[in-house]
């Protein structure tokens, strides 16, 4: 299983961070394969696991149907539909929300996770943290994929 952006490599190009750090908040394109075949629906998460953001919360899709290839640049919010659900993050609304770390705290490492679950839908609250999106899923991931990209300023 592997998870990827044709557009972030190391460092996030700025029209995906937030306008308080220079960017225009779009959503970057996401794309997935060799998702399991007993995979019912996917969770996407970007979380910053800086020790200064504990574990921030930038975007986190869940009950995503396991036809899903991915998503196109800007989706949050535009082309995410049911039953996949976008929820809030840790700014405090709905989708997508792009790096905008303290200044001068360094390169923070925003890591994407894709899981694959054995069940269709998952129930958990509209704003969760990162603790609690991994209990709802532990129990029923059957596969998991991860990339890194850094930013700061």
């Amino acid at each position: 299983m592997r998870v990827y952006s044709p557009v972030l490599k190391e460092r996030f190009p700025l029209k995906y961070v937030m306008p308080g750090a220079g960017g225009a908040n779009l959503s970057p394109p996401i794309e997935w394969e060799g998702i399991p075949e007993n995979t019912k629906s996917l969770v996407l998460v970007c979380v910053d696991l800086h020790p200064i953001a504990r574990n921030w919360i930038h975007w986190c899709v869940i009950n995503i149907p396991s036809t899903v290839k991915g998503f196109s640049e800007g989706a949050s919010l535009k082309e995410i539909q049911a039953p996949a659900k976008e929820l809030i993050n840790s700014y405090g609304f709905k989708g997508y929300g792009g790096p905008q770390p303290p200044p001068g705290t360094g390169d923070h490492p925003y890591v994407f996770k894709l899981w694959a679950l054995k069940v269709s839908e998952i129930k958990i609250g509209e704003k969760p943290t990162y603790e609690e999106i991994l209990k709802a899923i532990k129990p029923q991931v059957i596969g998991e994929a991860e990339f890194t990209v850094y930013f700061g300023r």
